[in-house]
């Protein structure tokens, strides 16, 4: 495994938790995946640390069990309406003036534009730059060897609650690993969805989780908006289960029945004039293939998808078209709207974007993936875990080294590894524990 790196990505959701270990190069090769329901997470927070850890520890297990490697750092997403976003510019002198522009100056710059005003109980997890002036000259991606004086960054900040950070890195300490970097969830699921062309034109993401929804606005190839509403596809389960007055658990598994290919309408013999006809009812879903404890066993798609599902889908749209015309990036995302996330599994959910919003709709499916993903490829679900795998392709050069030592990273990258030998001693002895009788 000389070429590519090994990449251990957890995805902690309000409906699951996803690892992911994958070696990464020029794209995601999966070694091992797992999936596991989610204790003690709610609307993307973590609010019960010891059943956040079980759920943690058997995903993670589970992937390693698969991926034949045992995982010591680990790049997690983070989510909730806790996440706030904001641009700001950095401004410095070059080092040495009419001389080239270096990886300090860059590192001096972004520096410069991340000391913004913000709350003790905020921390910054991204300073993502957008575009670099030199000596006035706009739309410079990349300022490296140029020569300048003046050298200015336009910045995408991305912030979190402290508390949420510290909860997540708690959880992930007991667990007994270390956390490289958190993520935040809709910036994870854009690297993997989105094109670099729809990057460039502008475009907007939507991951559609099971309690919040991530937007994620691209301007001329680079992150300029980003936010998090409080709502998501297990308010259409909720919606589902008052409606037809049966349990989440049957109201979920109706969903994910309705959200597949449409399967051949139920067929009736009528007698007419003593002839005997078949006849087709289009409205009528036939559930007793999923043997619910409730006994539904037939009902109308009529009352299922317009009466409950497409109002619900109408009010998380209308949420998002609010966001966007906040972000003030209205008219500069030709390349329309990519829904993503679990969410974008739900019947009718294009149709809804498309009356709600009034632009093109497509839904974002994890891209530029190779080895063991039968049960990926053509899931959203799996957005966020494949981002979180492509973003650690480039951040982070700590993971290889012993006991956690840190080394620079790219900027506007954070590193939360510090030494942490608590940790490698727990590993260790669990290890020599499973030679024990």
């Amino acid at each position: 495994m000389t070429e590519g790196k090994i990449v251990v990505g957890v995805d902690v959701g309000t409906s699951k938790i996803v690892t992911l270990i994958a070696k990464v190069d020029e794209s995601v090769n999966v070694l091992g995946v797992s999936e596991v329901s989610s204790n003690g997470v709610k609307r993307g927070q973590i609010v019960d640390i010891e059943e956040a850890v079980s759920a943690i520890n058997t995903s993670l297990e589970g992937a390693e069990r698969m991926a034949g490697y045992s995982a010591s750092h680990i790049i997690a997403s983070i989510g909730g309406n806790h996440i706030e976003s904001q641009n700001s510019r950095g401004v410095v002198a070059v080092a040495q003036p009419e001389g080239e522009i270096r990886e300090t100056d860059l590192t001096r710059v972004i520096d410069a534009a991340k000391a913004v005003s913000l709350p003790s109980s905020r921390e910054i997890i991204h300073v993502l730059p957008r575009s670099y002036i030199v000596d006035g000259q706009e739309g410079i991606k990349d300022p490296i060897g140029m020569t300048g004086v003046r050298l200015e960054v336009d910045t995408h900040i991305i912030s979190a609650g402290s508390t949420s950070i510290r909860n997540m890195e708690k959880a992930f300490s007991e667990v007994g690993v270390d956390v490289d970097s958190i993520v935040s969830s809709g910036y994870a699921s854009s690297l993997s969805v989105l094109s670099e062309t729809e990057k460039e034109l502008g475009v907007v993401l939507v991951d559609i989780g099971a309690g919040t929804t991530d937007i994620c606005i691209y301007v001329e190839g680079s992150v300029a908006y980003s936010s998090v509403l409080p709502i998501g596809a297990r308010h259409i389960t909720n919606d589902l289960a008052i409606g037809l007055r049966i349990s989440l658990e049957s109201a979920e598994k109706i969903k994910l029945f309705l959200s597949n290919p449409v399967k051949k309408p139920v067929r009736v013999e009528e007698s007419i004039l003593g002839e005997t006809k078949k006849t087709e009812k289009p409205d009528e879903v036939d559930l007793s293939s999923l043997n619910l404890p409730e006994e539904l066993v037939k009902v109308s798609q009529k009352t299922l998808v317009d009466g409950i599902i497409r109002p619900r889908l109408n009010e998380i749209f209308t949420m998002v078209g609010l966001e966007i015309k906040k972000s003030g990036y209205a008219g500069q995302t030709p390349s329309g709207l990519v829904v993503t996330g679990g969410g974008a599994r739900t019947i009718g959910i294009t149709e809804a974007a498309k009356r709600m919003l009034a632009m093109p709709v497509r839904v974002g499916f994890p891209t530029n993936i190779k080895g063991i993903i039968d049960e990926i490829q053509d899931n959203p679900s799996f957005s966020t875990v494949i981002g979180l795998a492509t973003y650690g392709q480039g951040v982070e050069a700590e993971s290889s080294m012993p006991f956690g030592f840190s080394m620079p990273k790219i900027p506007g990258v954070g590193s939360l590894g510090s030494l942490k030998f608590g940790k490698y001693i727990s590993k260790g002895l669990s290890f020599f524990k499973s030679f024990l009788p």
